[in-house]
């Protein structure tokens, strides 16, 4: 019997299970409610870490709480400032993973959601986080007015990556009439040997 498509979501998850191993550095860019974080602390193992990022308190305590239930807290380091900061935090070349996924904190008041200036800062500093052959998905939902903004410019930001150092893909509905989240991944190329210069 043949699968549904699935979402945004699900491709992201697919994508960033292939590239993570145990002891792997992993970074939620949008902790929400730290159902990323607690996947992410799965796969990266005892020996692993993760770093999470979100603006607002609610959120980095929610995902705290569900990290803690789950035995995994210790895994984790969360951080409340806006993930466009992601460079004091992070350092260049050393995440594994990273992983958007854009919007508001869910059951919060929509009136705080991502925004499309701070979110390419943010992709912009994880690019420079990421280390060679390391995988960054955005998960955007254009459904409203600020998601529409963000689609538009992370669709200009992606095309606009030097093929020689970043693989990008969109994966997206093309006849869903309710604008349904899409999927942006970025792998950053790695690094050539002296034979592949020749």
């Amino acid at each position: 019997m043949a699968k549904d498509f699935r979402s945004a979501r699900f491709w992201a998850a697919e994508l960033i299970e292939d590239s993570l191993a145990p002891g792997a550095l992993a970074v939620d860019a949008t902790l929400g409610n730290g159902r990323d974080a607690l996947w992410l602390c799965q796969f990266v193992g005892e020996g692993g870490r993760l770093i999470g990022f979100d603006v607002q308190a609610e959120a980095v305590e929610r995902s705290r709480a569900r990290l803690e239930e789950a035995g995994l807290a210790g895994r984790a380091t969360l951080i409340c400032d806006g993930h466009e900061h992601m460079g004091r935090y992070v350092e260049p070349g050393s995440a594994d993973a990273i992983v958007f996924n854009l919007g508001w904190l869910p059951g919060a008041a929509h009136a705080v959601t991502t925004r499309a200036e701070t979110t390419l800062q943010a992709v912009d500093a994880a690019l420079t986080a990421l280390r060679p052959g390391g995988l960054l998905t955005i998960c955007v939902y254009p459904g409203h007015e600020e998601g529409a903004r963000e689609r538009e410019a992370l669709l200009d930001w992606a095309k606009a990556l030097d093929p020689r150092r970043y693989d990008a893909m969109l994966r997206a509905y093309l006849n869903q009439r309710n604008a349904p989240p899409l999927l942006i991944a970025i792998r950053k190329t790695p690094s050539p040997t002296p034979r592949e210069t020749r």
